[in-house]
């Protein structure tokens, strides 16, 4: 999993770099307040107009930037993704390969999940808007998630060959556990306000080990 397919600064500046630089700026903090706003109404709450209110640019500032909403959706996820990918897998690389790493990735995870129980999940809200409809957001969405998850995946691959979790583990049905314990968490925390959801899938990471995991301690 990585972000190469997402646009990269010029080494080299072109004669106007400081207009291009400051451009990059301003789209940057667009593209922030973009990001906090869909948190709390959704990337289908999203507009040109909405943005321009709360970043306090005119319709046609911030129009300049995107082009159509749906290109300004997609900023949104693209950033939302590199952002996951800096708190969440990036740090889990720290640690050594197979169990630990696999745990980190769930730590942190966690850790990110607890916080966006206030804030909102752009994965998990986006699902239920984007599920069914078709296009270029969708599609946006549905690649980072999936970059996520083939991430996860070699984790596990990585703890079989370690000899942390059993040779015969399907790694598509542990990653399908584990994921739906983040969706649990966020139905359990975010809608019914269950107190010690949290704790509860905690436990069910433990559970999830300790069937499919092999006597082999995890160095």
């Amino acid at each position: 999993m990585s972000v190469s397919e997402f646009p990269l600064r010029p080494t080299r500046m072109p004669r106007d770099g400081r207009a291009l630089q400051k451009g990059q700026q301003t789209k940057a903090a667009i593209v922030d307040a973009a990001l906090g706003l869909a948190t709390q109404i959704g990337l289908e709450g999203l507009s040109i107009g909405a943005l321009a209110e709360v970043a306090q640019m005119s319709k046609s500032g911030v129009f300049a930037h995107f082009g159509s909403r749906e290109e300004l959706q997609i900023s949104v996820i693209r950033e939302y993704h590199t952002r996951f990918e800096e708190e969440v897998f990036y740090p889990a690389l720290a640690e050594p390969r197979g169990l630990p790493r696999l745990r980190a990735m769930f730590a942190n995870w966690m850790k990110r999940t607890s916080v966006e129980l206030d804030s909102g999940c752009i994965y998990i809200s986006g699902a239920v808007e984007f599920d069914d409809r078709a296009g270029p957001v969708r599609d946006a969405l549905a690649s980072s998630v999936m970059a996520w998850h083939a991430a996860m995946k070699r984790a596990i691959a990585g703890a079989k060959e370690e000899g942390h979790l059993r040779a015969e583990v399907d790694e598509e049905q542990m990653l399908f556990e584990i994921h739906g314990l983040i969706l649990a968490l966020h139905y359990e925390a975010r809608f019914l306000k269950n107190p010690g959801s949290i704790a509860r899938a905690n436990a069910g990471f433990d559970n999830i080990l300790r069937r499919y995991g092999t006597d082999s301690p995890a160095h």
